[in-house]
């Protein structure tokens, strides 16, 4: 490829939230702007992109990849009828691979780095396993799609986990990150902004580590299942429980309103995107994939703001509009 492969994960704190609806439609958007793109099932153990990409549970992919040495990853990549559009599917023939060994998961890592495409989107599997933790991180920027509490008790285990990556030898900061894990989030201000100090207090060069960690990563918002444009305006609370609990920053790059078509295509299991283009959810996931193309690296000024501008203005363009055909 002559352009850099981009990794987008796309993980949720919770199931239920269209995670693997926004990975096919979005990975549809892009394709279909010219850009080579797979669509990676990474649910292993509860596979089902294939069905929001119209397509049969019939082919081998990720568990037969890792059953069979002999074969490669780019092998189990399957043609869909977009152009630009592959789609890698996860248990495929080989099911139950929900806790695959570690060293399993390096190799399966090592190849979908390489995968020739110009974006590649995973959609990992729903809660906070440690698979899917390590798998989010193959981005620095993966895309979170939220309720606001669910997507905050991810990104809290998520940066327990990279920082455990860093101390695999200290035996100290390892139990007071494990301990970290079973707390919940509420009633816990600062419990990971305080642990720079914490760790400092151990080892000051650690310390200088977890901060670098909070400055590396720098998560993707998305919104789903919208009612109103207003209910952006959560961001602001998002924002102060991000900085003040976790002492991170994020971006926000869409707004997707709970259209009654997509609820029809999920329900006829044909493809959202190709299907409904007039809709507020295409209108939706195409601003998505734009502001991907155009920011993906970037930080975004004012991102929320300019999230709320685009999802009013599809209110104001498609909502009377919003009802499926008869």
């Amino acid at each position: 490829m002559n352009k850099r492969t981009t990794i987008i994960p796309i993980a949720s704190g919770k199931g239920g939230v269209g995670k693997t609806f926004l990975t096919a439609n979005l990975a549809i958007a892009l394709a279909e702007k010219g850009h080579p793109t797979v669509a990676v099932d990474m649910d292993l153990g509860g596979s089902n992109l294939h069905s929001f990409l119209s397509l049969p549970n019939r082919f081998p992919g990720i568990g037969d990849f890792l059953k069979a040495r002999s074969k490669e990853l780019e092998e189990m990549l399957v043609p869909t009828e977009i152009p630009n559009l592959k789609f890698l599917p996860g248990d495929g023939q080989t099911p139950f691979m929900a806790n695959i060994p570690y060293a399993q998961k390096i190799r399966l890592i090592s190849r979908i780095v390489k995968l020739p495409a110009e974006y590649v989107l995973l959609d990992l599997g729903a809660g906070t396993s440690f698979n899917t933790l390590d798998f989010f991180r193959l981005s620095t920027h993966g895309l979170v799609i939220t309720t606001p509490m669910s997507m905050l008790a991810f990104l809290k285990h998520f940066l327990l986990r990279v920082i455990e990556g860093n101390f695999t030898t200290n035996y100290r900061i390892r139990e007071m990150l494990r301990s970290l894990y079973k707390q919940p989030m509420n009633g816990h201000q600062g419990i990971i902004r305080t642990l720079r100090s914490k760790i400092a207090a151990i080892d000051p060069e650690a310390g200088e580590t977890v901060a670098a960690v909070f400055h590396k990563y720098r998560p993707r918002v998305i919104f789903n299942m919208g009612g109103h444009p207003d209910e952006v305006k959560i961001a602001e609370q998002i924002d102060y429980s991000l900085k003040n609990i976790l002492s991170l920053e994020a971006d926000y790059f869409g707004f997707i309103f709970d259209d009654p078509n997509i609820r029809e295509s999920i329900k006829k299991r044909t493809a959202f995107l190709p299907n409904y283009r007039e809709s507020m959810g295409a209108e939706s996931i195409t601003r998505i994939a734009e502001r991907i193309v155009k920011f993906w690296d970037r930080r975004v000024k004012n991102s929320a703001r300019h999230v709320l501008s685009h999802a009013r203005d599809t209110w104001e363009k498609k909502g009377a509009k919003s009802a499926p055909d008869s």
